[in-house]
């Protein structure tokens, strides 16, 4: 927003006309953090998987190239684990799985909720989109 508002100053604006319309420069400097900082986000998507895994190679074909680029991964970015590595430490509260693919949705290292398998991309967003659902919806709303 201030982004937009400081490429509109010129001759006509200034910092000065700026600062009267937001009222103080704290709400100014505010404004600026919140349009140059990225939003964290609390919420992540694991996939786990493991090597040789043909539904994990089917939905890599499928849904991986897509994914970045969609509402879900704004919400949930994608984090990719294969069960054969060690555990990353900051899963320890996460259950492992035998079955690949699992996705598990994770809000602040606390199990949202599980789907295993993976049957083709119409089931997949639809079982993503029930998951995301269980988010409070200040996640889902952030960004």
């Amino acid at each position: 927003m201030l982004v937009a508002c400081l490429a509109m100053v010129d001759e006509e604006m200034s910092l000065n006309w700026l600062m009267h319309k937001t009222g103080s420069v704290a709400l100014l400097a505010s404004l600026f953090f919140a349009a140059t900082t990225p939003m964290a986000s609390a919420a992540e998507l694991l996939m786990l998987e493991r090597k040789g895994c043909e539904w994990c190679q089917r939905w890599h074909a499928e849904i991986g190239p897509i994914y970045p680029k969609t509402e879900e991964a704004r919400i949930a970015p994608l984090t990719l684990v294969d069960i054969d590595d060690p555990w990353p430490e900051r899963l320890t509260g996460i259950r492992r799985d035998i079955f690949t693919p699992t996705f598990v949705l994770v809000e602040d290292g606390v199990e949202v909720a599980r789907v295993r398998g993976y049957t083709g991309d119409e089931f997949f967003w639809f079982l993503i989109g029930e998951m995301i659902d269980k988010l409070p919806k200040t996640d889902k709303s952030s960004g």
